[in-house]
């Protein structure tokens, strides 16, 4: 039986005799070998091969894709999570952490609770001072740990305290005895004193005699006892008038406090002249231009004789206007109350035509400009309005009868105005019953 022949491919049309040599080296490596020698590529063969993408085998230059199915595909997601989840852990837990024992750098020291004040209103204080201090986990600890309200008085804080000491301190508040001392606006450093000593809640060291510590301390053992000397004008402080002498009238700021059972008279007295201070130096740094007080004591000077002038709020601006202008002016004040307070304890109730006669250290209608020391304790208000006075040119003002004030600019307008208060006055005397 014969071999059938293969038939011969059909001649292309592009078989060069080069073409044919590379068919044939083409058809030769794919024919196994039936030796070991081995072939030495050709200069030429490699040159002509075209250079391999390296990309294909590193994937630079192109994203790396994986199958979804890939295990290590969702391993890989799944650390992701878990690291995201350990660093908000982390921040929280120092948050935290920072929120109920980081420290505030500040020396021991007393702090005021005032009347109706919370623990949550205390926290902007932390929040400004820690790093990382949160307001929602202190609210939080304080709603799970903190049973008791927080009472009014004065705390000592221990140096550099977390909140968490600092709130066990105020809730010890509760427990312990407060003594109420109330100073209304308008009286003078003496009511003050006398307050302070009839209140057995209060410890005496200031304003009893050292020696029998049963008379009262003179003004210069007092300024003395609370280191106050230095705020005082020279000329109060050598003043051979008893009542100017080292006189702290005005220092201190009217109000209502708690204080804790066991305080002392001077611990009271140097929190009350620290509030006066700040009211007055934060009102004297935002002054309006051109007033005639070139030192803060002296705007404290005429903010308590506006206290005595009048309570009612709108009224403060107008009077402390009518004061600058008399001032300007060179005007004497001629305000009542200087002259009762430079009585003394003679005053009895009633202003005599002697009186305004009389040259005090005090009376304005005998002094020119401001009376040597404040006549009163002055309100944050009252300080406000000295430093702040009314757009107005007023230079006089009279009682109504009815409540307020009549500001009028000239002498003629004010001599009516009291002309007509003396009217209603003598129409209510007329309508009052006989007793």
């Amino acid at each position: 039986m014969s071999t059938p022949t293969p038939e011969s491919p059909p001649e292309r049309p592009n078989d060069t005799p080069e073409n044919q040599q590379d068919n044939a080296a083409l058809s030769n490596a794919k024919k196994p070998r039936t030796d070991d020698t081995p072939v030495e590529p050709s200069a030429t063969n490699v040159a002509d091969a075209p250079a391999t993408d390296v990309s294909l085998i590193s994937g630079e230059g192109k994203p790396r894709t994986y199958k979804v199915d890939n295990p290590s595909f969702f391993m890989q997601r799944g650390y992701q999570v878990l690291l995201v989840l350990g660093l908000i852990a982390a921040f929280f837990l120092v948050m935290v952490y920072q929120t109920l024992f980081g420290r505030i750098e500040q020396p021991a020291q007393m702090v005021t609770i005032e009347q109706g004040q919370t623990y949550y209103g205390l926290l902007p204080q932390w929040q400004q001072q820690i790093p990382l201090f949160s307001a929602s986990v202190a609210k939080l600890y304080i709603k799970s740990q903190v049973d008791a309200p927080l009472h009014a008085g004065i705390y000592q804080l221990p140096e550099n305290p977390t909140i968490a000491e600092a709130l066990q301190i105020l809730e010890q508040g509760a427990k312990a005895a407060m003594v109420k001392i109330q100073i209304i606006e308008g009286k003078t450093a003496s009511d003050l004193y006398q307050t302070l000593r009839d209140n057995p809640g209060i410890k005496k060291e200031v304003l009893q005699d050292n020696d029998d510590n049963t008379r009262p301390a003179s003004n210069a053992s007092i300024a003395q006892g609370l280191d106050l000397v230095g705020i005082l004008p020279e000329a109060v402080i050598s003043s051979n008038d008893p009542i100017v002498n080292h006189n702290l009238e005005g220092w201190f700021a009217p109000d209502t406090y708690y204080y804790g059972e066991g305080s002392t008279d001077k611990q009271v007295l140097t929190d009350l002249y620290k509030r006066q201070q700040q009211a007055l130096f934060d009102a004297w740094e935002s002054r309006a231009p051109n007033l005639p007080y070139q030192t803060p004591y002296q705007a404290l000077v005429m903010a308590s004789i506006i206290e005595k002038e009048t309570s009612i709020a709108d009224e403060r601006p107008l009077v402390s206007a009518v004061f600058k202008n008399r001032l300007d002016k060179g005007m004497r004040l001629q305000t009542d109350p200087t002259i009762i307070y430079g009585m003394g304890s003679r005053y009895d109730g009633n202003i005599r035509r002697k009186d305004i006669d009389e040259k005090t250290s005090y009376n304005t209608y005998q002094i020119d400009g401001l009376p040597p020391t404040p006549i009163a304790l002055p309100s944050a208000a009252s300080i406000e309005a000295t430093l702040h006075p009314a757009d107005s040119e007023a230079l006089y003002f009279v009682a109504t009868g009815d409540g307020g004030h009549k500001f009028t600019n000239s002498l003629a307008e004010h001599n009516q105005a009291v002309r007509d208060y003396l009217s209603v006055m003598r129409e209510k005397k007329a309508q009052t019953p006989p007793q």
